[in-house]
């Protein structure tokens, strides 16, 4: 592993923004179903409850990883798209997925998906 300061951990700042599980499901969704989402198609997918979707996705756009943009303005509805930032993420899921893969389910109990 490089060299990191501790004082700024990179790994630190990281996962101030990935703060919890929902966020890197939701990351997964934009990489699985295209970088536009809707908030009902991520609510559909994911089983949350409105008010943590809507949490956890103003903190990803607050964070720089989602963009909000509007496609209707009567009634308001609004779509969310991945940022350059939140592209540069992909990598960072694929090898998620290869560790995960290497490491299958061993009885854990935290069954979210």
């Amino acid at each position: 592993m490089k060299n990191i300061s501790r004082a700024n951990c990179p790994i630190r700042r990281a996962t101030d923004i990935l703060t919890d599980q929902w966020s890197f499901l939701i990351l997964r969704e934009f990489f699985l179903e295209g970088e536009t989402r809707r908030f009902k198609d991520l609510q559909n997918e994911l089983g949350l409850p409105p008010n943590t979707l809507s949490n956890r996705l103003k903190h990803l756009e607050n964070a720089g990883v989602l963009e909000r943009k509007l496609y209707s303005s009567h009634p308001p509805r609004a779509e969310y798209v991945l940022t350059e930032m939140g592209r540069r993420f992909g990598p960072v899921l694929e090898a998620m997925i290869d560790w995960g893969t290497l490491y299958p389910d061993r009885g854990s109990t935290n069954k979210s998906d």
